[in-house]
């Protein structure tokens, strides 16, 4: 009876690892790519890949972070929410990572599934009319940690996504080669 339970325990987490996994490439496709930074609605997700999104938003009113199997880092350190604050929702499946704030703004979480976000901040003397980030949705064997600071690990981490997308060429571009032979070939041959 036993080996009968454990089967079928272990046929259920393969089945449902399946289905989110074509869940977050149907995902994918539909959220399409993170908004520019200085959006005030921003869209970051890390759909088996990783996240590295900064915003610069004068009006941050809020906006969406999916992960789904990935996950990474969201910057809003150089944003000023709008007046009213800011909600944002998120969505994680076997995601998660950092949220990084202002140490002024206050954070509230009201997400609910089986995962958490976590202010890391430590107790601080912020006050009641600080800017207010709301932070809701779900989290399925995931999480987010919310911070002020990059511990040296991450800061690492973020110089070398940084590099990456600035090696990388602009979309609908032709790549760029430094290759005299590839060069050569692609020069039409001069009628003598």
């Amino acid at each position: 009876m036993l080996r009968r339970v454990i089967r079928l325990a272990v046929i259920g987490w393969v089945v449902s690892m399946v289905v989110g996994a074509i869940a977050a490439m149907q995902a994918k496709r539909r959220i399409g790519p993170s908004t520019d930074e200085s959006a005030d609605e921003l869209l970051a997700s890390a759909i088996f890949g990783p996240l590295a999104h900064h915003s610069t938003a004068q009006q941050l009113r809020g906006g969406r972070l999916e992960c789904w199997y990935g996950g990474g880092m969201l910057d809003l350190r150089d944003a000023v929410l709008a007046p009213e604050g800011a909600t944002l929702t998120v969505r994680a499946v076997f995601g998660g990572g950092q949220i990084l704030v202002p140490a002024d703004w206050r954070v509230i979480s009201t997400v609910r599934g089986m995962g958490a976000v976590s202010d890391t901040r430590g107790p601080m003397g912020i006050a009641e009319s600080a800017p207010t980030l709301t932070i809701e949705g779900i989290v399925i064997a995931g999480g987010f940690a919310v911070m002020s600071e990059l511990d040296d690990d991450s800061a690492e981490w973020l110089e070398e996504m940084e590099a990456k997308r600035q090696q990388e060429p602009a979309p609908g571009s032709e790549p760029v080669t430094s290759e005299p032979a590839v060069a050569a070939e692609l020069e039409p041959a001069s009628a003598n």
